[in-house]
This record gives C-alpha cells, structure tokens and sequence, in this order.
C-alpha cells in the first residue's frame, strides 16, 4: 500500500467497503456524518487535493439498495471483493464481532443473504472473506476495535473486536496492521482523517500510518484527555468540582481523564465545539481497550483518583495562594504611570 505510483483520474477508483452490521447501534456511521476536517462529501467527491478517485460503499448513504440481483443490488460490490473483481479496497468494519462458534443452531449478526442457499451471510464469513482480500482493514469505532458495550462481562454473544477476530498480529495484503480508531461514538473528525490518509498512502503519498501497541493512530490519541483539557489548571491547582455545572476539575465526580488517551478535548466534538469535558461530561475511557468494565461504576470517583487529588490538594492550595498574592501585584499599572511635573518612568536623557 506504500508502494506504487500516484492514481491518476483514469485509474481504477479505490473502493470504501464499510460493512456495518456488526453488534452496533449504527452510531459511528451517523457520527461520520458530522466530520468537517474533511467531510464526508469532500471524501467522496475527490475535494482534496490529490486524493486518489474514490467510490463508497457504505449502508448509511449509499442509493443502491434494490433487489438482490438488480442493477442496484448493494451488496453485489461486496460478492465481487469477494471474487476479486474489485481491486483495490478498503474494508471498514463498523460495530463488534460476535463469536459464531457458539452461536448454537443460529446466527448472531449478517449482513445479506447467500444467493444460492437464501440464507444470511454471517459477519464474521463476510470479514474471513473480504479481509485477506482488502489493501487495509480499518476497525471503525470502539465496538469494532476492542469489542465495546457488547463485549462486556456476561455477555451472551462471545463478542470481541477486530484485532481479537483476526488476531493482534495480522498484516493485510499490503502488509498494514489493522488500523484501529475507537470512540463510543467515535469523534467524526478522527474516522474522517484517517480513512483520508489511508486513501494517500494507497496511492503512495504518505508513509506508513504511524500507530501505537493499541492499533491506534499516534497522532490522535498519543496523549491524554487530562493534557488538553481546559479544566487541567484546575487539577494543578486542586481544586475540584463537588456538583455538575462547575467549570472547575471534574476528576472526584468520576472523570478518567488523566489517563485516557483520547483527543476530543483539543478537537472537540463537532467543528472543534463541544466535547465529553468541554461541556461539563466526565470521560469514561471510551477510547480504551479495557472499556467500559474497567471504568465502572461510572460516576464513581476513580480509584487513582482518590489518591492523586489527596496528594495535590496542599500543594494546590500553596499555589493558589501564592498565585493570589503575585495576581495582586500584576493586576495594578505600573506606579509610573501618572501625571506629574517630575519624570518618574527611568528614563536616562542623552548626556551634553
């Protein structure tokens, strides 16, 4: 996927196969919907500039969805991938992936139906089809990274996300690991930029896509909610919120900030406005591989924090303090700045 010359307009789109029908709400791909940097429109339509031709399919948009067989059968782009008709794409799997294997004489999820036997493709068939095939596999949210609400403990369906699917290690036929960008719902603008820089390195104008031991793209969550957070100085000042609507830390009414890796904070929700604790939200670990067991209770002051807040708490009231006393000094105008017949400021004349 690295390799190879530019697409020109008369090559071979890249196709965007998204298949959706994993154990989801569907709330990633109405996410999407809102990206702005780019949008989705600029995505599709080749807006940017040298982003190769693109065509999406994608259930949420897509107008082909007549009958099987039709000439706007939807998923007949996924049966040609399957028969390798269709090169190159990039598969994109939206919610977690069930373990069918003790499903017991059913199915838990599918997407279609088989045309010579008229029952349902599993999911998981679908991604044992399409995966080896695809240039890039990307896990699209935090059900389809790391399994999600629906892989909780107790849950009946044996659930568990892509990478546990197709294995930590896996390489596509490109040699990418699989490209993981979670969120519950995922933040649109992330998903939108890395489903771009895909696109470039496919047609060989970015480098590897640089990735952390989460699959995680770097660049969008190697640092913590808590270091781009506004309500940080509160924290370094210990000063903590006792009720919802203040502007102060909102660590002790359950917030896991400071070690969640997640950048909404610095991006915001929606055209850089709005966000988990830009709004007064606490964050619940989303983002991470371990949500939403090892965040719960949520609403719960975290362990760790209990601890930190307790040993910051002297060192921030010192520092607010002095912080109040050098405040004074530098809230007055200097002393001057005054009407008089005597030049005070310092000002040294030229000697004659």
């Amino acid at each position: 996927m690295t390799a190879g010359a530019k697409t020109s307009p008369e090559q071979a789109p890249i196709h965007v196969l998204w298949i959706n029908a994993g154990l989801s709400c569907d709330g990633d791909s109405v996410a999407l919907t809102a990206a702005t940097q780019p949008s989705v429109e600029e995505i599709a339509l080749g807006a940017l500039p040298g982003l190769p031709n693109v065509a999406v399919h994608w259930p949420l948009i897509d107008f082909e969805c007549g009958p099987q067989g039709g000439a706007d059968d939807f998923l007949e782009w996924f049966r040609k991938a399957d028969r390798g008709e269709l090169e190159p794409f990039v598969l994109v799997v939206e919610g977690s992936i069930p373990n069918e294997e003790v499903s017991g004489e059913g199915y838990w999820c599918g997407f279609g139906n088989d045309p010579a036997t008229q029952q349902p493709i599993t999911t998981n068939e679908w991604i044992d089809r399409l995966a080896p095939k695809a240039l890039a596999v990307l896990a699209a949210g935090t059900c389809a990274t790391y399994g999600g609400i629906h892989a909780m403990a107790g849950n009946p369906t044996g659930a568990m996300g892509v990478p546990d699917y197709l294995g930590w290690d896996w390489k596509s036929k490109a040699g990418l690991p699989i490209v993981c960008v979670p969120g519950c719902p995922i933040q649109p603008d992330n998903l939108a930029e890395t489903i771009t820089y895909l696109l470039y390195q496919a047609s060989g104008q970015a480098p590897m896509i640089p990735l952390d031991e989460a699959l995680r793209p770097t660049w969008l969550f190697g640092r913590t909610v808590h270091e781009g957070c506004d309500r940080a100085g509160y924290y370094e000042q210990g000063d903590f919120a006792e009720e919802y609507g203040s502007e102060k830390c909102i660590v002790k009414l359950g917030c896991w900030g400071p070690v969640v890796k997640c950048n909404v904070p610095k991006r915001g929700w929606m055209d850089g406005i709005g966000g988990c604790p830009n709004v007064g939200g606490i964050c619940i670990g989303c983002t991470m591989p371990g949500f939403p067991d090892k965040f719960m209770p949520f609403m719960d002051e975290p362990p760790g924090g209990k601890l930190s807040t307790t040993v910051v708490g002297p060192y921030g009231a010192a520092v607010r303090s002095l912080r109040k006393i050098t405040g004074k000094t530098l809230d007055k105008e200097p002393k001057w700045r005054h009407r008089a017949a005597e030049l005070t400021t310092g000002y040294q004349g030229s000697q004659r």
